[in-house]
């Protein structure tokens, strides 16, 4: 039997950056079958083909094409980025004897668990050869940076309601002034195997070097950087990969720059989705009405982490809507819209986990608390489809160390597997159905 959690846990490791994690999600659609389409050529589809695209080399969209007399589209939608600092410019801060890294925020993160912990950085650089920009992925794969905390000696008041200023408080150490200044950029090149003047830009984050474990008890929980949604990435992957064909083609799409609110080219909030299944459509010879008719017979889960019951803290959540680590799928509901979960969509992927012994439970926020927004209300400006928004239950979200549950990680693949060897289709007078 595959160990699902051993599995997830190597997939994080090798994604420490949305960069990674797609290109470890090639890496895998490759050793099963698929072909990479460039945008910027012409795509010839053929029927039972198996194929995806990238944007940025941070998004990610693949899909299988059963018949060119499809039905409609059957979608994930998961996001590959988390909270973490990013390196500007100029990276290297020099005073009171140290080199430190000078980094911004990304995200809406919890800034005190990244103190005192081994960190590195990873992601993008682009260099120059023969009049082409290259891009190439780095990782300096050992224990580089600490951030270190201020001891409570010299700050008193520690433990009472501490604040973190993110260009005082946050910098990385990278070593002492005297023997490490001006090092920063050639060790990004040696672990990208470039020379260092080569490189004309960068996209590298800072991130946690902690691997992730199985842990408690009964091995009940797993504990990992990124489960902020690469746990629902990793889920959605794997049924998808395990799906039996349909009427419908199934689409796994995985986007950056949800934490800053998907406004990029490879954002939800980006023509990507909708770009892809027009041009799937036109190339299995539909026309404008064609796509219009297999959109409106599509249905897409918008896969992000949701807020467990948080052991110490049972006041902060809904006073009877309070999801459980293991106790399954997650459906999230919102009346400003902020999930795109209605009767309709509920209805759909409820009966789905039930009729097939999987276990659905139900998050909302409490009434005098904004919560976050996340992929299907954005993406559904582009295309408009009937959408539910689930997660996986986790403890400490936008932590760089974070904690869910070892069953529903399960949970999630043999739903998402069930749900790719479905078609949905709308009929006359608003009915609906699930077919196999």
């Amino acid at each position: 039997m595959t160990d699902y959690n051993k599995e997830l846990i190597s997939f994080l490791d090798k994604s420490p950056t949305a960069f990674h994690a797609v290109a470890s999600i090639k890496k895998k659609l490759v050793a099963n079958g698929y072909s990479e389409l460039a945008e910027s050529e012409k795509w010839e589809l053929t029927e039972g083909g198996k194929y995806f695209v990238t944007r940025n080399d941070s998004s990610i969209i693949a899909f299988r094409v059963p018949s060119f007399n499809f039905a409609g589209f059957m979608i994930s939608a998961a996001h590959s980025d988390s909270p973490a600092f990013k390196v500007k410019e100029n990276p290297e801060i020099v005073e009171n004897g140290y080199v430190k890294l000078n980094v911004e925020g990304y995200g809406g993160m919890l800034m005190a668990p990244w103190l005192d912990r081994p960190l590195s950085v990873a992601g993008r650089v682009i260099v120059k050869s023969n009049n082409r920009y290259e891009v190439k992925l780095v990782n300096v794969d050992r224990d580089l940076l600490i951030i270190p905390n201020v001891a409570i000696h010299m700050n008193h008041d520690a433990n009472k309601n501490q604040t973190w200023n993110a260009q005082v408080d946050m910098l990385p150490i990278l070593g002492s002034a005297d023997e490490t200044k001006g090092t920063f950029m050639r060790i990004v090149a040696e672990a990208a195997e470039v020379n260092e003047d080569e490189i004309i830009s960068h996209d590298l984050f800072v991130y946690a070097r902690d691997k992730g474990t199985i842990w408690g008890g009964s091995d009940e929980y797993i504990s990992a950087p990124h489960l902020d949604d690469l746990q629902c990435v990793y889920g959605c992957l794997e049924g998808f990969l395990g799906a039996n064909n349909s009427s419908s083609v199934p689409v796994l799409a995985v986007f950056d720059n949800e934490e800053t609110g998907s406004l990029t080219k490879q954002g939800a909030d980006s023509t990507l989705l909708e770009d892809v299944l027009k041009r799937i459509s036109l190339s299995c010879g539909k026309d404008e009405e064609g796509y219009c008719r297999a959109v409106s017979s599509s249905f897409m889960v918008s896969a992000d982490n949701a807020h467990a019951l948080h052991p110490n803290h049972p006041e902060k959540a809904d006073p009877v809507n309070r999801p459980a680590i293991n106790k399954g799928i997650v459906i999230k509901f919102n009346a400003a819209q902020h999930y795109t979960t209605d009767a309709v969509s509920c209805a759909v992927y409820r009966d789905l986990c039930k009729s097939n012994d999987i276990p659905v439970q139900v998050f909302t926020n409490r009434s005098d608390s904004r919560g976050g927004s996340t992929l299907g209300n954005v993406s559904n400006a582009h295309v408009s489809l009937n959408t539910v928004d689930i997660g996986l239950a986790q403890l400490a979200m936008h932590s760089c160390y974070e904690t869910a549950g070892t069953k529903d990680t399960k949970h999630l693949i043999d739903a998402m597997t069930i749900f790719y060897s479905k078609t949905f289709r709308v009929g006359a007078g608003g009915s609906f159905e699930l077919l196999d």
